[in-house]
C-alpha cells in the first residue's frame, strides 16, 4: 500500500494519461489483432512506469514492475510477469515521445524571455567507449564527451532552452541523435530557422562565416565565449585579454543554467545511464519516457 497523498498522485497521473489518449496518444499504438483490448491496459502501464519514476525514483523497468506488484496490486490487478510488461512497454515508445512533446509545448512557464535561448547537449550513455555497443545500432554509435573526457556509445539529448531569470530553462526542443553527431551540426539543421532570437552557446558553436549569415537572414544572433585563434601572435592575445575574459565570463554566466536544467533532468529520472536497455524501442522509452516523467508535475 502507499499512502493517502501518494494515491492521489497516482490517480491524477492516470486520469491525465486517459485524457491525453483520447486526444490522440491512442493513434500512436493502435493494435490490428484480436487482442486489441488487453487485460492490463496501455494507459495502465504508462501511469505505473511515470508514476515510479516521478514518485518513487525507480528507474529501471524491472524496479518499476516490482514496485508496482508490491504496492500497486489493488490498483493494477492485471499486471502481469515482468516480460509482457517490459515488452507492452516497449510498444508505447512513440506514445512517450508524444507525451513528452506535449507536455513541454503545452506548459510553457509565463516567465520565460521568448527571444533568448541556451544550447546544450549531454550524453546518454549505453555502454563504455572500450567496449563495442551493440544495443540501438540504428540511433547510436560512438562518441567523445569533453565534459567527462571520455568515449561512450550511445546518443546525444540536445536542448534548445527559453532562459528564465535566476530559474533553471525551460526547454522550448529537445532533439536525440546518434553521439557522434556535432553540435553545430543538430543546430544548422533544426534550429537555424528561429528568427528574432539571441542564442547563448559554448565553444563548439563558433564559425564566423556561418552566423554572420544567420544574423543578416534571420536577425538573431549566437553568443559564445571568445575562442583563441589559432597561429594569432602573442601581442594581440595580450593586448585583448581583458575584454576577451569579461565577455566569456558573461556569456558563461548567461549559458550556465543549461547545465543545471541537465543535471535537473539526471537527478529525477537517471537518464543518462542507460545500460541496462536492450533494444531501440527500449532506449527511445527510456529516453523519452524519463522526460515525460521529469515534467508529469508541470499539469498538476
Amino acid at each position: 500500500m502507499i499512502n493517502q497523498t501518494k494515491v492521489l498522485k497516482l490517480v491524477h497521473i492516470y486520469l491525465t494519461i486517459c485524457d491525453r489518449f483520447e486526444k490522440d496518444l491512442k493513434y500512436t499504438c493502435e493494435r490490428f489483432s484480436n487482442n486489441d483490448k488487453p487485460d492490463l491496459t496501455d494507459e495502465e502501464i504508462m501511469t505505473i512506469y511515470l508514476f515510479a519514476i516521478e514518485e518513487e525514483q525507480r528507474f529501471t523497468v524491472k524496479q518499476i514492475h516490482k514496485f508496482a506488484g508490491d504496492y500497486l496490486r489493488l490498483w493494477f490487478p492485471n499486471l502481469g510477469s515482468y516480460s509482457v510488461f517490459s515488452n507492452r512497454l516497449n510498444r508505447l515508445s512513440e506514445s512517450f515521445k508524444h507525451l513528452a512533446a506535449n507536455l513541454i509545448s503545452e506548459h510553457y512557464p509565463q516567465e520565460c524571455y521568448s527571444d533568448q535561448s541556451l544550447l546544450d547537449s549531454m550524453p546518454i550513455i549505453t555502454c563504455s567507449g572500450k567496449r563495442s555497443g551493440k544495443v540501438a545500432k540504428d540511433i547510436t554509435d560512438k562518441g567523445y564527451c569533453s565534459t567527462k573526457s571520455m568515449y561512450y556509445y550511445g546518443v546525444k539529448l540536445h536542448a534548445l532552452a527559453f532562459r528564465r531569470e535566476n530559474r533553471i530553462p525551460f526547454p522550448e526542443e529537445i532533439q536525440i541523435t546518434p553521439a557522434s553527431v556535432n553540435d553545430l551540426t543538430v543546430f544548422k539543421e533544426v534550429w537555424s530557422t528561429k528568427e528574432d532570437r539571441i542564442f547563448f552557446g559554448d565553444k563548439i558553436y563558433q564559425n564566423k562565416e556561418f552566423f554572420s549569415d544567420f544574423e543578416k537572414e534571420k536577425n538573431s544572433v549566437m553568443m559564445t565565449p571568445v575562442k583563441a585563434i589559432k597561429g594569432e601572435c602573442q601581442e594581440i592575445r595580450n593586448r585583448d585579454k581583458a575584454s576577451n575574459d569579461l565577455y566569456s565570463t558573461a556569456v558563461s554566466r548567461v549559458r550556465q543554467p543549461i547545465e543545471s536544467f541537465f543535471n535537473w533532468l539526471i537527478e529525477k529520472t537517471n537518464i543518462q545511464r542507460a545500460g541496462k536497455v536492450r533494444s531501440t524501442k527500449g532506449l527511445l522509452v527510456h529516453l523519452f519516457g524519463k522526460i515525460a516523467a521529469a515534467f508529469i508535475n508541470l499539469i498538476f
